[in-house]
């Protein structure tokens, strides 16, 4: 454990700052399932509006880095098209 006050802050808001991009990165992954299973439904296009809202969200907010939020948003769409043609 760190004696220099500052440190001792900077350890709290670590804890705090891992919790919130956990959950954030954890959503993502929610979102990008979601919008995987509804192809060939009829919220197929709110579901996958929500997850590309959700990466660049996290991008924005510094979770995740913008080549990242690109990777995986080309990744999803590439999924999606290919489960389109096979449907």
């Amino acid at each position: 454990m760190a004696n220099i006050k500052s440190q001792i802050k900077r350890n709290k808001q670590n804890i705090v700052d891992r919790d919130r991009n956990k959950a954030v990165k954890s959503e993502l992954r929610t979102r990008t399932k979601t919008a995987i299973t509804s192809v060939g439904t009829e919220n197929e296009e709110t579901a996958l509006r929500a997850a590309v809202k959700r990466i660049d969200m996290a991008a924005s907010k510094g979770v995740i880095h913008k080549n990242q939020a690109a990777n995986k948003k080309s990744g999803l769409m590439k999924r999606i098209a290919s489960l389109r043609n096979n449907a």
